[in-house]
């Protein structure tokens, strides 16, 4: 049974109500106890199934039984106490190849690439323990990862690690983004790696004052200066850009050869599909316990995890599977035209945006893709009414009133307030929201306790839930796992149709945006200068133009249907860009 401490909450549930329920607790043994810290405590060796009722009744789900797969009959090679996650099985990186880790969220994928860096000492199981390589080497006897352990022990194994939490480093580094490299550089190739990732013109910036897309490939940069044969990356495209992103997985794809490893968390399934070789996927229950899977190659390691089921362990992890149109170009369809926008100007210091006149039809989902700073976010401002004196919008009734918007902003403020009063409107959507976003959890938290994600599927939810004619979101994809990711595709297109609405949204995910959207918005320009936006397009048009700006080309994987970048140069690629079909012909 494992106790989540944070949910705890004994005078809430009227006095430690699951020690009162407890069948072993009734009938004299200890198996729930109260803690130290007047938490509940869960002795292991007392507790039984029979003590399910105890977490079941529990109101905030603070106790949760685990019933750990049978083909699992060995102890954890990290446990967190006490009643705490534990982690079973581990990746293991291999040279010359690009490995690449998916999963949910709260799984252990961090806390793999924690161990595999030497960071955090693994306990096998064991409450105290620190397991010294000798001690792994005996564990993962006649395996991959012994060889691997004992490289390690050798000293014949150097790691540079790129951390999730890039927003950090100005809490731990002050100065320059140049002194930072420089810190780091056992290469002697600033220049070089500045100019592949394009940090020349931040070099002098101190490091509190630049962005977090610049922030996440300084820490890129940082960790590949260093003279290492396996480095780690843990989610290295969060804050980027779809275009970033390409140019950071051609750059660390170019790490992986025959002396040197790579392996990569990634939560963008069409980078994770660019950028890697193999795939380790990581299932089990979100806080409760994670295992790895057997190493599988890139294509079928994710169609294994989009269908849920891995035929090779025979092991259900999801019961069902995720699936994407094989066609997704709608016929052309007649609905009621919203509102539009006439053709407009606006400038912010030097920075300029122009935008075409569009319209927007009811059941339209609309998706915007274009680089940072290039007026995404000041476009869905201006239509929203959030810039105050610029209002283009020239249709402003619908058929029941005036027209109104819902809009969830990039970056959302954290106070003291309960979630539950937060989205007291969402409470009436159980099925559409609440449950689906797994809201239900954190009702008795403030927005100021919720982490990044936690925080973004509470501003979905209430964004969702108020009563508008269009919901506008900006980058509602980030902080999410893959599968909260499309979980919530599905939630803003079923509420589109429950309420014959529609919805705007910004973000960097083209898979994201594939499966969501029916029209394409296109932003083109030149960043922190000027802006042009052209569309809505039709799917396939908007992509085609999109794509022709990143010079790539899309497919359909004829297993599970979800887009694919072709290798540049390949002949599928080159047929596509003759033909003007750049997406999935």
């Amino acid at each position: 049974m494992i106790v989540k401490k944070e949910k705890c909450n004994p005078e809430g549930c009227g006095n430690y109500l699951c020690m009162r329920v407890s069948p072993s607790n009734r009938a004299g043994k200890e198996a729930i106890i109260k803690d130290t810290d007047g938490k509940v405590k869960v002795n292991e060796e007392v507790i039984t199934d029979a003590d399910r009722i105890a977490a079941n009744k529990c109101p905030f789900e603070a106790l949760i039984m685990v019933n750990l797969p049978d083909a699992l009959n060995q102890e954890p090679i990290h446990r967190y106490p006490p009643n705490g996650f534990a982690l079973y099985k581990l990746p293991i990186p291999i040279f010359g190849k690009v490995v690449g880790i998916i999963g949910r969220n709260g799984i252990g994928k961090s806390t793999t690439l924690n161990i595999l860096a030497g960071i955090l000492k693994p306990n096998l199981g064991e409450e105290g323990k620190k397991a010294t390589y000798k001690d792994l080497i005996e564990r993962f006897k006649g395996t991959e990862a012994q060889i691997f352990f004992e490289k390690l022990d050798k000293g014949e194994i150097k790691i540079a690690y790129k951390p999730q939490m890039v927003d950090q480093i100005p809490k731990a580094f002050n100065g320059t983004v140049l002194e930072l490299l420089k810190k780091s550089d056992e290469k002697g190739e600033i220049e070089k790696i500045a100019e592949e990732l394009q940090l020349n013109n931040i070099l002098d910036h101190d490091i509190k004052d630049i962005s977090g897309g610049e922030l996440q490939r300084v820490a890129i940069a940082a960790t590949v200066l260093k003279k290492a044969n396996l480095y780690l990356f843990d989610e290295p495209t969060s804050y980027l850009d779809i275009k970033q992103r390409i140019k950071v997985s051609k750059f660390i794809k170019k790490l992986a050869n025959e002396n040197t490893a790579v392996m990569v968390i990634e939560h963008d399934l069409i980078i994770l599909d660019y950028m890697t070789d193999l795939i380790h996927l990581m299932y089990g229950q979100e806080g409760a316990f994670g295992i790895c899977s057997k190493a599988k190659t890139t294509k079928a390691g994710i169609n294994t995890y989009l269908s849920g089921y891995i035929a090779d362990e025979n092991m259900r992890f999801r019961d069902h599977p995720i699936k994407f149109e094989k066609n997704p170009f709608e016929k052309e369809s007649k609905y009621e035209q919203l509102t539009k926008w006439e053709s407009f100007e606006y400038k912010v210091g030097q920075f300029s945006l122009n935008a075409e006149q569009g319209k927007i039809e009811r059941h339209d989902i609309i998706g915007i893709l274009g680089e940072n700073g290039i007026g995404k976010t000041t476009f869905a401002k201006i239509i929203s009414g959030q810039i105050k004196g610029e209002d283009h919008i020239t249709q402003k009734e619908t058929n029941h009133g005036e027209l109104t918007i819902s809009y969830k902003p990039q970056y959302i403020e954290k106070n003291d307030e309960l979630v539950m009063t937060y989205l007291i409107d969402a409470l009436k959507y159980e099925m559409q929201l609440i449950k689906p976003l797994q809201i239900k959890p954190l009702f008795n938290k403030t927005l100021n306790q919720l982490s990044g994600g936690e925080l973004q599927r509470v501003a979905i939810a209430k964004c969702l839930s108020q009563e508008a004619d269009i919901y506008m979101m900006d980058e509602p994809s980030a902080y999410l796992d893959v599968e909260q990711r499309l979980t919530i595709s599905k939630a803003i297109k079923d509420m589109m149709i429950e309420k014959g609405k529609s919805a705007i949204i910004i973000d960097h995910d083209l898979l994201f945006i594939d499966y969501l959207s029916n029209k394409i918005l296109v932003f083109e320009g030149e960043p922190a200068i000027k802006g042009n936006t052209t569309g809505p397009h039709k799917m396939e048009q908007g992509m085609n133009k999109f794509l022709e700006e990143l010079k790539i080309t899309f497919r359909r994987d004829e297993e599970s249907h979800r887009p694919r970048v072709n290798k540049i140069g390949s002949q599928k690629d080159q047929e596509q860009k003759s033909s003007g079909k750049l997406y999935y012909s």
